[in-house]
């Protein structure tokens, strides 16, 4: 169903010109890597907080707020760097069990984290019960470290 889809990203021009470049992809792949790293880390610094580990003596809503332009710039590194990766080697990815399971963790890791994590890590401290903030830390920390371990395994078994 999505195979010519994948054969349409194959063909493309900047595929070929990726896959004919020696740096080209590992410059890049470098560069996604280190955008995965600075966007994960501000994850898990929220995390830890939600967690009641990390930076107790800031509010929740501050280390959201904070982190906040980090993941957006961030994130739009990780897009911008992952897209040509995806290109120059869609039709591997379209025989990948592990790169169809990262996409579907990532799709579930960005809606929890625009919605529930949001919503949560924003709440006044005291305002919700104590276990729900540790719930929601711990569910996202799951989904992202999922994310980037599947990433990286789609390398070796991809």
């Amino acid at each position: 169903m999505l195979l010519p889809f994948f054969q349409w990203c194959d063909g493309l021009a900047i595929s070929q010109a990726y896959r004919d470049s020696t740096y080209l992809f590992p410059l890049t792949q470098a560069l996604h890597l280190l955008a995965v790293t600075v966007f994960v880390g501000a994850i898990v610094i929220g995390d830890l907080r939600l967690l009641g580990w990390g930076p107790v003596g800031q509010s929740r809503a501050s280390i959201t707020r904070s982190a906040g332009s980090i993941l957006l710039w961030a994130g739009l590194a990780v897009v911008l760097t992952g897209i040509p990766q995806f290109t120059t080697n869609a039709l591997t990815y379209h025989r990948s069990w592990l790169f169809v399971f990262k996409m579907y963790l990532l799709a579930a890791a960005l809606l929890f984290t625009v919605t529930v994590r949001q919503r949560v890590a924003g709440a006044a401290e005291g305002r919700l019960p104590s276990w729900v903030p540790k719930a929601v830390g711990a569910v996202s920390l799951a989904l992202w470290i999922g994310v980037t371990i599947s990433g990286r395994l789609i390398t070796y078994y991809g």
